[in-house]
């Protein structure tokens, strides 16, 4: 039997021996190279590429103290929302020097504490989370570590986390209160999941609380395209009241208008139809999606510059509120 080859990867000392320096100086040139004299520089780089030499994050943190990575703690990223925080946490982690992992949750406080246990085990310097509610044991955590979390997707001054993000009192607020201008009295509404996820919760406290002349009927269903076509079947058969559609989503709007296109009910003639979020896409749907905008991808950019001013200078960020904003389109209309 011919024997495995097992391919060698070269290290700083292979490099320091191979140029006739220490591996400080090796070091040196991968962290600080205009410290290093040229000629010397010029010696190790040559080096380096004679042995193919690809440099190592966890030895870099040996001698450095710092991983120079920050990780995030989201529910899912099958949500266009969370997509698009960490496309704006990437956008400008980059330009700090500083590298994201991502961990889903799935919205599970214990699951949640499982990945930020690993995550600070391999040398994570900073996080940041979805919302506010968290596992007692996971607060108790970040204490003993020491580590800066930030918060995004809720704004509260007060909470014990520096919260960047929108309020979704307001959004929802915002939302119900357009469709009450145009003459709507009976709304349903479709949201996902409201279990261990304070985001929605928050979002259905503001329809509760009583300062809407409007009735609610509630359909609680997976956030995807299937969920909200299920709930818009549902509530073509059951009643006939209804004159429109509050999505706790764009994702569930869209569904809600292609099951409505299904079942032959016309928007906004028959059925009003809006969600909150405003994605890329709802100015290009059919009919044109009416949506509250929240600044996704401004919060993911906010978040990341808060996190690495306190991860790089130790200035613990203030809360950031970003206003939610009404967008009229299509979708919404006077009842008949």
């Amino acid at each position: 039997m011919v024997g495995r080859i097992v391919k060698k990867r070269y290290n700083l000392r292979d490099v320091a021996h191979h140029a006739g320096v220490s591996v400080a100086t090796v070091s040196r040139v991968l962290n600080v190279p205009d410290k290093v004299a040229p000629p010397t520089r010029e010696r190790v780089e040559t080096a380096m590429n004679t042995l193919r030499f690809v440099p190592s994050a966890a030895a870099r943190a040996i001698n450095s103290g710092r991983s120079r990575m920050v990780a995030a703690l989201l529910p899912t990223l099958e949500n266009s929302i969370y997509a698009r925080v960490v496309d704006g946490l990437e956008n400008r982690l980059d330009a700090h020097g500083l590298s994201l992992i991502v961990a889903q949750t799935g919205d599970d406080p214990k699951v949640e504490l499982d990945r930020a246990k690993r995550l600070i085990d391999i040398g994570a310097e900073g996080l940041i989370v979805a919302g506010i509610t968290h596992d007692d044991s996971f607060y108790d955590l970040i204490d003993r570590a020491q580590i800066p979390v930030v918060a995004v997707s809720y704004f509260d001054r007060t909470h014990r986390l520096p919260t960047i993000g929108y309020d979704n009192w307001e959004a929802t607020h915002l939302a119900a209160q357009h469709l009450q201008d145009l003459g709507h009295r009976h709304v349903a509404v479709v949201h996902g999941p409201l279990a261990q996820n304070d985001r929605t919760q928050r979002r259905r406290a503001a329809l509760e609380s009583g300062g809407f002349a409007l009735t609610f009927d509630y359909f609680e269903v997976p956030i995807s395209i299937a969920g909200a076509c299920a709930a818009v079947e549902r509530l073509c058969g059951e009643s006939s009241r209804l004159t429109a559609i509050l999505c706790f989503s764009d994702v569930l709007a869209m569904g809600a208008l292609a099951e409505l296109h299904r079942q032959k009910v016309r928007v906004p003639r028959d059925m009003s139809v809006m969600g909150i979020e405003d994605l890329p896409g709802s100015a290009r749907s059919y009919p044109r999606l009416t949506s509250v905008r929240l600044r996704v991808q401004e919060m993911g950019e906010e978040a990341a510059e808060a996190l690495s001013a306190w991860v790089e200078h130790d200035r613990r960020p203030e809360p950031l509120h970003l206003a939610s904003e009404l967008i009229w389109r299509d979708s919404t209309a006077k009842p008949r």
